[in-house]
């Protein structure tokens, strides 16, 4: 593994919407990671966590991979492949990090 840490975009753990003015909202998968970050905080020494707002344009994740691919949660690689999606994202951060697997 390279000596640059995995970066973890995750959004900011609540924002509002306007298109449901009053409601406050959070990401169900950006929470689980939350909650494996709080629980296994030994784990995240090799990852830098990058909160972001929720609107788009999210600059940051364009900056880091691309503007079509600003769904959150997401692990950045040192070499820019990424990962996007809850499962492979979950597996990642098990095999690259050492934090356990989801119980199937």
């Amino acid at each position: 593994m390279s000596d640059q840490p995995d970066r973890l975009f995750i959004l900011d753990r609540e924002f509002d919407d306007p298109a449901f003015p009053g409601t406050t909202f959070y990401c169900r998968d950006c929470i689980l990671v939350e909650g494996l970050l709080a629980m296994f905080p030994d784990r995240t020494a090799k990852l830098e966590v990058i909160r972001v707002p929720w609107p788009r344009p999210r600059q940051l994740v364009v900056d880091a991979i691309g503007e079509s691919n600003q769904n959150l949660p997401a692990l950045v690689f040192p070499d820019g492949s990424f990962v996007n999606d809850i499962k492979p994202l979950l597996d990642a951060l098990h095999t690259r990090h050492d934090f356990p697997e989801p119980h199937p």
